[in-house]
């Protein structure tokens, strides 16, 4: 992830994964013997339906790839089903991804090449039709980690929508370990190696982490340009484009907030974890962004993985400090900076069936109990849009939860 050191050292030098590589077809054959996963159904009333879509940017080159004169992204899409028979349940990811998200395996300690990744299956059904009758419902966008695909937040995503949300999944493509476009062509991250050319200047580490973010965000905005255009028929309607949130882990977290502070359609956002500043420490101080530097006049949460706060963290405390807008802010006791993940659920499992020690599960996502984690998640986060995208007043987070520790402006 690109807030931390050795989680940066350890996506960006993943072996074998550079520019020349990188645009490659791949399927991973299944293999008998490997571990398998489960991720936790959601929590709402409504069931889940998923579609995906391929855009294109025909304005803008790749700026990952300057010769290509397009930039070409996929989505997901979740929202609330009328029903779902029929309908069957859709992966978290597809062979290719799956192969390419093995190669570059930002978990610590976990033999990649021993879990069957392309064999989960989410709780969102492939096609299933909309329920109308309840719509239109607020949008809510999700960035991932740098290095991570957008199928990686779908514990929350299928939640959100099961509570009466259109979420939409980025994939931000050559950042995300592999995306695969329709037909079963692959694109994997370019990310490792070029980390690997501005190491160890710290002035070329800064350019690439701004890079990166600067294409996240106009990523973003172009979703927001295009989608509702290019939307499926079947889902013509059913997002409320009035009202509009957002929210990331790590690098997508910052990108949650950057994109907020620089395009006023996206109302209110939430960041998980990630630091706001052009630095490789959640503690370094100077380098601020944007966002961090001007503040937010609309809502924002952030929610910090244990020891995390507005003490810690002088890029919040910066956003803090210059924001006019409403913030709130937790810290999770005990978790970890993937805890915000579905590692939170894949890491414990993996850890039983493969015999891992306990010491790789804390180094992933902390000591907090995945059920616990979880709840927390989702209720501060449901709490968050619901209040600033449905005008709805929640209980105070910390009601119920000892795990958690509010800050407020």
């Amino acid at each position: 992830m690109l807030t931390r050191r050795a989680a940066v050292l350890s996506a960006f030098a993943a072996a074998g994964l550079c520019a020349a590589s990188a645009r490659t077809a791949s399927a991973a054959p299944r293999r008998a013997g490997r571990a398998r996963l489960t991720l936790p159904p959601p929590s709402g009333p409504h069931p889940v339906g998923t579609v995906s879509v391929r855009l294109v940017d025909t304005t803008r080159a790749d700026p990952w790839f300057p010769a290509q004169p397009y930039r070409e992204l996929m989505i997901g899409i979740r929202y609330p089903a009328r029903a779902v028979d029929g309908h069957p349940r859709a992966p978290q990811l597809l062979p290719g991804e799956a192969a390419g998200f093995a190669a570059v395996n930002n978990f610590t300690d976990v033999p990649g090449d021993r879990v069957d990744w392309a064999a989960t299956r989410t709780h969102a059904h492939e096609g299933a039709p909309a329920d109308r009758d309840r719509g239109p419902y607020p949008v809510v966008c999700y960035s991932p980690g740098a290095g991570d695909p957008r199928s990686l937040g779908t514990t929350l995503g299928d939640d959100l929508a099961s509570r009466g949300h259109v979420v939409v999944t980025l994939d931000h493509t050559y950042d995300a370990s592999a995306v695969q476009f329709p037909g079963g062509r692959v694109e994997r991250t370019v990310l490792p190696a070029e980390f690997a050319k501005a190491y160890p200047d710290e002035g070329r580490i800064r350019a690439l982490l701004e890079k990166t973010v600067a294409v996240r965000v106009a990523d973003t905005r172009f979703l927001l340009d295009e989608l509702p255009r290019v939307l499926p028929g079947e889902l013509r309607g059913v997002p409320d484009w009035t009202r509009i949130g957002m929210f990331g882990h790590s690098a997508g977290g910052f990108t949650a907030l950057q994109a907020m502070h620089d395009d006023p359609r996206i109302a209110a956002g939430a960041n998980f974890d990630g630091v706001l500043a052009y630095v490789q420490e959640d503690s370094d101080h100077g380098h601020l962004s944007g966002v961090a530097a001007d503040g937010l006049d609309r809502p924002f949460l952030l929610v910090g993985k244990d020891g995390n706060d507005l003490s810690t963290v002088p890029s919040w405390n910066a956003l803090w400090r210059h924001s006019r807008g409403p913030g709130a802010g937790l810290t999770l006791r005990g978790a970890g900076h993937a805890t915000f993940t579905d590692a939170e659920t894949m890491i414990p499992q993996l850890a039983r069936q493969l015999g891992l020690p306990r010491a790789t599960v804390v180094r992933n996502v902390g000591t907090v109990a995945p059920t616990r984690a979880i709840l927390v998640e989702r209720a501060c986060l449901t709490a968050f849009f619901d209040r600033w995208l449905r005008g709805r007043d929640e209980a105070e987070l910390s009601d119920g939860y000892p795990e958690v520790r509010l800050f407020r402006r």
